[in-house]
């Protein structure tokens, strides 16, 4: 890591040098020129452009922050900062003092140059195309806007993965969903470490929320952004095109992802596996795969965090407004009208990250039910599902940030949300309208009868091949006329018959009418296997020639006789050689059976001879067979052969044809000699007659036997049915009675859990109605509950449960507090002291033991009471009674 900048040393008051102007070659609105002596042609390379967030206490972040970039690092930075919009901004004038860069108040068309500072101006919007800054004029109201928030998902549209986001310190969460842009365009995240940081509410939102790449000091931060750019080159040159050995390097990484985490992503696109391989790379300052691969091996902590930058957790609510609209006005009433009221519809949101898109859906499904039938009785139930444990519990929760009211608008929020400590919390009706659940779309079964399924922005990551496996198995999964949506970059490929759109726009489709079967869907019971694609399988080349494997196909095609191939019912299974004069196709149905097949006069002896080659092992013919054909009939000799070895064609019949040549005319028998012939066939087609009827017999005896014996057997089965019948009516019983009492203690715990919700709800305005800080510490002397007042004393805040407290700044001058509270946990005689605070406030501290209902001690409890006003009045009675001054 190079060694940070020293900073610029300080000029005494009133001689700090003023802001500098706009850069060589920056034009605006406002018309400003360039500086002279500065080529206006001259050419600048795209930096790369570093946004930073601050807020309250940013001033001194900043200033830590810029005293360490060091000088040509090429990289340009936009400030955007909450200003009083009544008031002129100074930021330029007081950053110049800090570094060498030029400083300048960003305005309008003013193009992005290296080594240059650029800082939103007071009351405006900021924003970014094609590296070019543009001022917008706020719309949001004074005190709801969150300029941070605008910047952040402008500079990831419009600098992709090149993009990087920097949060310092600053009150509120303004900032996390700007960097959830960041992440999903694979730009680099950093923040400030909160214990560095004058306030710590926006560092630690970016951080709650996982987004953070790099948590660092503000004096940090710039060499780790060095670092992991002197990185960037040397692994993307490699990218473009996975040599042998860095292929199998990424293999090896999907191996060791599944084995640590029992995920397969080697059917994932290779360019986004790679991408954010090669950002964990550059986080580690790695510039070599295979190097990299060894790491995981030695580090598995590090597995979880590449299996947590491969997800790619970005969703917001409300999406695409334009899609939800459309939902709510035309596509789920007409949904609706095909369905009797009171039908309780089924929904499934796969890849639900923390839960923002399914709980969308059902907001936008309660007011569609509003406007169009406010009188009918349906309901929806949403499946969420991902594949992350960590999203699911936090979309459980239904806890978000204030900076979601950038996508939800004032209305909704007040209609389904309301205030919560960190934030704002979904009313109970609509969290119960979805279930979560961890799920691998890719190898877990899915979920079925379905009416909506909205699947946006996955399948961009997934390769074709899974993309074609998923698309029928959605299509299996819903109902008839049920609803697809799909991101904006995603459609149905080829699959035009399952699906039909009803805005192909906004990627929402229709389920046709065509029905899939079981064997159509690849349903995901397994891992996939895919790590080399048949196009990138070396190709065989052709083999030399074979002057006997030629000889032999030649006598095959024009010498040998003609044959087929039969399994034991008769189904044709190969053909040799030209059959069309013994077979020919039935009309109808295509049918491949030779005993439909088989041309007149082959078709009786054919039947006979293929049984009775089954029952002997020697081959059976059949001579002197006339087959009819248009052009007159062809005698033919059969041979039957069944086959026992090799073991591939065990249990296989070989049927031959052979022709027979017919006597010329001049030659045929007459007279007495063609009586005899005559009398000899006769006698030949009686013997085969009643060999035929022999055998016959001998298959109706073994019929009437197997008859028997199965008779038995299905009485036999049928009195242990009706036992199984008798047993299962029995259970069902059991069952009705079990689930009776279920339903009592179910009814139970509904009434003792809203008692208990009205309990707390007690406790909680109790604690707050009294005025009293309270603080409840469990054994280890941390954290468990506090009331509102607390936070006037100690920088407490919702995460905090949990923590130490002594971990927490204080007001108080009380650096005993912890000895004491552990001596009443010890002792269990409770503590009573007066304390002041940094501002000149008193108050008594009382230390007590917390019981249990069971009179177990667990922990201790300390309240504050304010005697400000009591010390005053000692104070003033103190002062009256003592004697004058002489």
């Amino acid at each position: 890591m190079n060694k940070p900048a020293k900073p610029a040393a300080r000029k005494p008051a009133g001689s700090s040098r003023p802001a500098r102007k706009a850069p060589a070659g920056a034009t605006s609105e406002s018309g400003a020129d360039t500086p002279s002596g500065v080529s206006p042609k001259r050419v600048f390379r795209a930096p790369h452009i570093v946004g930073i967030g601050a807020s309250a206490g940013g001033l001194e972040a900043l200033e830590q922050f810029f005293a360490h970039v060091p000088a040509g690092s090429g990289m340009a930075f936009v400030v955007i900062q909450h200003l009083d919009p009544t008031h002129k901004g100074m930021m330029p004038e007081l950053l110049q003092r800090f570094t060498s860069m030029t400083v300048c108040e960003a305005d309008s068309r003013m193009q992005v140059r290296p080594d240059c500072v650029y800082v939103i101006p007071p009351n405006r919007d900021l924003s970014i195309l094609h590296g070019v800054l543009h001022l917008l004029d706020p719309v949001a109201p004074r005190g709801l806007r969150l300029p941070v928030d605008f910047f952040f998902r402008a500079l990831a549209q419009d600098q992709g993965e090149r993009a990087i986001g920097v949060i310092l310190s600053g009150m509120g969460s303004d900032g996390t969903l700007g960097l959830r842009a960041i992440k999903e365009h694979a730009g680099l995240v950093l923040v400030q470490a909160p214990a560095s940081a004058k306030y710590d509410s926006m560092p630690r939102s970016a951080i709650d929320a996982g987004l953070a790449d790099i948590i660092a000091t503000g004096e940090e931060l710039p060499g780790k952004i060095l670092d992991f750019l002197k990185n960037i080159p040397k692994i993307a040159s490699a990218e473009p095109a996975l040599a042998a050995r860095e292929q199998g390097a990424l293999e090896k990484i999907v191996v060791l992802l599944r084995e640590h985490t029992g995920n397969d992503f080697s059917l994932y696109k290779k360019n986004t596996l790679y991408r954010r391989i090669e950002r964990r790379m550059g986080l580690h300052q790695i510039d070599n795969i295979a190097t990299y691969v060894r790491y995981l091996r030695e580090n598995p902590q590090e597995l979880d965090l590449l299996f947590k930058e491969l997800l790619i957790g970005v969703t917001s609510f409300f999406r695409d407004p334009e899609v939800w609209e459309y939902l709510r006005d035309k596509a789920i009433p007409d949904l609706l009208a095909q369905h009797p009221a009171g039908r309780m519809l089924r929904a499934w949101v796969p890849a639900c990250s923390t839960g923002e898109e399914a709980y969308s859906l059902a907001i936008v499904f309660r007011e569609a039910l509003e406007k169009i039938r406010p009188q009918a009785s349906y309901s929806l139930q949403i499946f969420a599902t991902d594949l992350d444990p960590d999203a699911i519990e936090k979309a459980r929760l239904a806890v978000y940030p204030t900076n979601i009211a950038a996508d939800v608008s004032a209305q909704r929020l007040k209609q389904y949300f309301s205030e919560d400590e960190p934030g704002f919390l979904l009313n109970k009706d609509i969290r119960e309208m979805v279930i979560f659940a961890p799920q691998n779309i890719i190898m877990d079964p899915p979920f079925t009868r379905l009416d909506m399924l909205t699947c946006r922005n996955l399948l961009i990551y997934l390769g074709p091949e899974l993309q074609k496996r998923l698309i029928p198995l959605f299509s299996y999964s819903m109902n008839r006329h049920g609803l697809l949506l799909l991101g904006n970059s995603e459609t149905i490929g080829g699959f035009n018959s399952l699906f039909t759109p009803l805005e192909s726009k906004m990627r929402i489709y229709q389920r046709n009418d065509h029905q899939l079967s079981i064997g159509e869907v690849d349903f995901p019971t397994r891992h996939f296997s895919a790590t080399t694609t048949p196009a990138e399988l070396p190709r065989e080349t052709a083999p030399p020639v074979n002057l006997q494997g030629l000889v032999d196909q030649l006598l095959l095609q024009h010498f040998s006789p003609a044959a087929v191939l039969v399994n034991t019912e008769g189904d044709i299974l190969y053909i040799s050689g030209r059959t069309g004069k013994y077979l020919e196709p039935a009309a109808g149905k295509a049918n491949w059976n030779i005993h439909v097949m088989a041309r007149e006069g082959l078709r009786a002896e054919l039947a006979r001879a293929l049984r009775q080659s089954l029952r002997q092992p020697e081959p059976v013919s059949v001579e002197g067979l006339k087959a009819e054909r248009s052009s007159g009939a062809q005698t033919v000799s059969l041979t039957v052969q069944a086959i026992s070895s090799p073991e591939a064609l065990h249990g296989r019949v070989l049927v031959v044809f052979t022709d027979v040549a017919t006597l010329p005319e001049g030659r045929k028998s007459t007279g007495r000699a063609a009586t005899s012939a005559a009398h000899r066939k006769l006698l030949e087609e009686l013997q085969q007659a009643r060999e035929e009827v022999q055998t016959l017999r001998e298959e109706m005896q073994t019929s009437q036997e197997e008859l028997t014996s199965t008779n038995e057997e299905l009485q036999s089965t049928n009195e242990e049915l009706q036992s199984t019948n008798e047993e299962l009516t029995t259970s069902k019983e059991e069952m009705q009675s079990l689930n009776e009492e279920l339903q009592t203690v179910n009814a139970e715990l509904q009434s003792k859990l809203e008692d208990l919700s009205s309990i707390n709800n007690d406790m909680k305005n109790l604690l707050n109605s009294i005025e009293i800080a309270t603080v409840f510490l469990d054994n280890q002397m941390h954290v468990r509950r506090f009331t509102s007042h607390a936070t006037q004393l100690f920088k407490l805040i919702a995460g905090d449960v949990g923590r130490p407290l002594s971990d927490i700044v204080t007001s108080l001058d009380y650096p005993e507090l912890r000895q004491d509270a552990e001596e009443v946990l010890q002792t269990l005689v409770f503590s009573e002291k007066q304390v002041v605070t940094r501002s000149g406030r008193w108050f008594r501290v009382r230390i007590m033991p917390y019981r249990t209902q069971d009179n177990v001690i667990d922990g201790v409890v300390i309240t504050f009471l304010d005697i400000t006003e009591y010390k005053n009045l000692e104070n003033e009675l103190l002062q009256g009674r003592s004697p004058a001054a002489p």
